[in-house]
Formats: C-alpha cells, structure tokens, sequence
C-alpha cells in the first residue's frame, strides 16, 4: 500500500499547486448586490455547467491511477476515492463564488441585469441552445465561399497575367489555388 499512498500524496501535492498557481479574485472588492446580480447572469448562461464534470473526472482519474498501482484494492479504491469525492462535492460553490465574483467585477450591476434579461428570455435561450449550430454553419459556409473566392481569384488573376505577359510566366506559376488558413 506505500506505492498507492506515494502515488496519492502526488496527486494531492498536483492539485494543491495546481489551486495555489490560480490567482483567486478576492469577494471583499464588490459590493454584495453586484455579486447577486452577477449570480443570476451565470445562472442564466450556465457558464459554470461545465465545470460540473470536474470533480468526477479527477475522482475518476484518480481510481485508475492507484488501481493500476495495486489492482488487488480494486473495491476499497472505488469506495474510498468515491467517499472522499462526495465529501469534497460541497467546495462546488466555491467555483459558483469565484465565478460571481469575476463577473461582478467584469460588469456593472445594470449590465449584469440586461445580460441576465436577455439570456432569460426565449431569444436568448433559443442563442444559448442554437447559437453554437448557427456558428458551426456559419464556419462551414464561411470555408465553402473562401474557396470560391480563392478559385476566382487564382483563375482571374492567372487569365489576367497571362493576356498581359502572353502566356508564360503566369500560367506556370498560378495554376493552383494558394493554400488556405
């Protein structure tokens, strides 16, 4: 079991350096009005949703990791890192604090308001659910139209030169669409 402790304490000394390298805002610098506000904006973005994931996922991390070591403790491995897990689920509104804290300080109380009016309503849901499909899209058609726009040009631009220096040159050197970004 000393090779299943050793490999814990690494992961508790990561997680410590890794919290400590992250400068916490301090809740003392806004006003607690403009930290409320600036809850019910996060909740109504759901920017913290993602970050529900967190703790499963290092307790998860965390089990494979010392099951690999002593696969014999398979079981108390399970339930111990669980049991330690669910007691560390609370410190989540420590994030829901942090987060209040930042937006309180980013934006003014009425911005804070309209933010939260406009995402509470049912535009602002519909961007919320379908934003991220309209951007993909838009991406698509955005490459879709640039390779147009790069054909036409190369095969303008090549005719061009090629009427104007009678053929040589450009036809040699702009048969082919420049790369893409």
């Amino acid at each position: 079991m000393n090779r299943l402790t050793g490999l814990a304490r690494t992961f508790a000394a990561a997680a410590v350096l890794f919290s400590v390298s992250i400068p916490a805002v301090q809740a003392q610098d806004v006003a607690e009005d403009q930290v409320k506000a600036a809850r019910a904006t996060i909740a109504a973005l759901g920017v913290t949703n993602s970050f529900d994931n967190i703790l499963p996922s290092l307790a998860e991390r965390l089990k494979n990791t010392l099951i690999q070591a002593s696969p014999n403790h398979q079981e108390l491995i399970t339930a111990t890192v669980d049991e330690k897990a669910l007691s560390l689920a609370a410190r989540r509104s420590d994030l829901e604090r942090e987060a209040a804290t930042i937006y309180a300080k980013t934006f003014t109380i009425e911005e804070l308001n309209a933010i939260t009016e406009f995402y509470n309503s049912p535009a602002g849901k519909k961007l919320l659910n379908d934003g991220p499909i309209a951007s993909r899209e838009l991406l698509k058609a955005a490459d879709i139209w640039a390779a147009g726009v790069s054909r036409d040009l190369t095969n303008d631009a090549t005719k061009s030169l090629d009427a104007t220096l009678g053929g040589a040159p450009a036809a040699d050197a702009g048969t082919q669409a420049p790369a893409q970004q």
